[in-house]
């Protein structure tokens, strides 16, 4: 069985409470935090402020090694088994950029998929406090603290208009 993460979870019924809460909450300087909502939402978005994922960096090396591959590989081929054709060059770029964009798209979008299983590896989110109503019409916060701190979480979420507050141990 998965261990519990301790904290305090926070459920609102608005989302200009939750907004808030999150706000108070980096004001305070917390960043370790998670946010649970229904739907998609352009307001918790800039509340919490997330960085652009690093799954972008994979896209990019695997594209940009596709494609070097495809036109090291095209290039090649064409010097290996040279055939003369109307008088035009053995070794062209126009006849390849089909394949260098194939081998792109081709490793770009493996390296993108890798990318997001080998992220979601590496930081489980096994143990965090879960409600279900967050995936129907409210929205969850829960912040891993212990204690007086936990204290003095559940107090700013109540001041935040939270429609309920519990600690999860």
């Amino acid at each position: 069985m998965a261990r519990t993460v301790p904290g305090v979870l926070a459920a609102f019924q608005h989302i200009d409470a939750a907004c808030d809460a999150i706000q108070a909450l980096r004001a305070q300087g917390r960043k370790d935090f998670t946010v649970y909502a229904a739907a998609h939402n352009h307001e918790l978005e800039e509340a919490v402020g997330k960085p652009v994922s690093p799954v972008r960096l994979f896209t990019l090396f695997g594209g940009l090694t596709g494609a070097c591959a495809g036109l090291g590989m095209t290039y090649w081929m064409s010097l290996d088994w040279p055939l003369l054709v109307g008088g035009k060059p053995i070794a062209s770029v126009p006849p390849y950029v089909v394949f260098i964009f194939e081998l792109m798209v081709l490793l770009g979008s493996l390296s993108t998929v890798a990318g997001v299983v080998l992220l979601s590896l590496a930081k489980p989110t096994t143990g965090l406090a879960y409600d279900p109503r967050f995936s129907d019409d409210q929205i969850g916060i829960f912040v891993p603290c212990t204690g007086a701190d936990a204290a003095a979480v559940e107090r700013m979420f109540t001041d935040a208009g939270s429609v309920g507050v519990r600690h999860a141990a």
